[in-house]
């Protein structure tokens, strides 16, 4: 019999949920049953259920105890998120988790035990990397040499706050697990993949609410320094979008090589080209602009192929690790103050 991935999902208090499961729904993949959590809103249980009409929800026993299932994959409340991976994990069952995957260290010293007790995989989906096309075609160019060595990432995260939208959770820091472990957890990620490092630290970090006095605990604005055994890093992150940019954020991320640079314009280019996935080159020859619409997501074939062979070409699990707890390590440092 071919091998078929069969999703339990818990938790799909974040949107995230879409483009995991239809990613996986693309490679074959079929979901056999979802829950979330008691605070989950209506409304987006309703949303849930009409996009996956016949999809049953089912307790969360249920789900942990199917056999035949043997991919979670969760966007639950974010401090709720290892809790889940673990006892998925526990139940034999791999993990393609939203992120942050963890909010805390703690957390994450459980998840690094689960997985050497059970061999299993615990995946974070990054998607202002993996779920955007632009930046399958940066990875093509950099492996094509034409920028030289990558020496440094430049990663530009602004979102809308949109707070009449936001669950009571999304306030509680201890909850949210804070800007640089939350939104940031993107630009780790890709500082990582871009430069190819496998060693790094922050060297600074910095938090602050420069916009919410209504919340003064909210942390709006985060900003951070790298440094890896591939490359330097910087990141700046927001939740001050304003209401005249016609999509959620205007999310880049500058790839600086040793012959040249690429720039990523995920989402817009408010320069006025329409559509999104604009990718600018600049090296030797000169300037150009190569619309990335349409060029591919293959980290979900990929973690197909990985789930059945057991391998990794999706994503390394100490990639997976190591991006977290830089996540971790940077928000600790802002709000002890270590890295000012």
């Amino acid at each position: 019999m071919a091998f078929e991935i069969r999703i339990g999902v818990i938790g799909i208090d974040h949107n995230h949920i879409y483009g995991m499961l239809n990613g996986m729904l693309g490679v074959g993949a079929v979901v056999v049953g979802w829950c979330t959590s008691d605070e989950t809103p209506e409304t987006l249980r309703q949303v849930f259920r009409q996009s996956y009409p016949g999809v049953p929800e089912k307790p969360v026993e249920a789900i942990l105890e199917d056999e035949s299932i043997n991919l979670v994959v969760c966007a639950g409340i974010n401090n709720e998120r290892a809790g889940t991976a673990i006892d998925a994990m526990r139940h034999g069952k791999d993990v393609l988790v939203d992120k942050p995957g963890c909010t805390s260290g703690e957390q994450l010293a459980d998840i690094r035990k689960t997985v050497a007790e059970t061999g299993r995989r615990w995946t974070v989906c990054f998607s202002e990397r993996l779920l955007v096309d632009s930046v399958t075609v940066a990875d093509q160019l950099i492996a094509e040499g034409r920028i030289g060595k990558v020496v440094q990432t430049v990663g530009l995260g602004p979102h809308r706050l949109n707070a009449h939208l936001r669950q009571p959770w999304f306030w509680d820091r201890a909850r949210f697990g804070g800007i640089l472990a939350d939104i940031c957890a993107h630009q780790f990620d890709q500082f990582l993949h871009f430069t190819g490092s496998t060693q790094a630290n922050v060297v600074t970090a910095h938090i602050g609410n420069v916009a919410n006095p209504d919340r003064p605990d909210f942390q709006d604005f985060g900003e951070v320094i790298l440094a890896g055994n591939g490359g330097r890093g910087y990141a700046r992150v927001d939740w001050l979008t304003p209401d005249g940019l016609p999509t959620w954020g205007d999310g880049r991320m500058t790839i600086v090589g040793t012959e040249g640079y690429i720039e990523l314009r995920k989402y817009i280019d408010i320069a006025g080209q329409p559509g999104t996935d604009h990718v600018f080159v600049v090296d030797r020859a000169g300037v150009s602009h190569v619309d990335a619409a349409g060029a591919g997501k293959p980290f979900f074939g990929r973690l197909a192929f990985d789930l059945e062979q057991g391998t990794e070409t999706a994503m390394p699990q100490a990639h997976a690790f190591l991006a977290t707890d830089l996540a971790l390590q940077a928000q600790r440092m802002a709000e002890t103050g270590a890295g000012q």
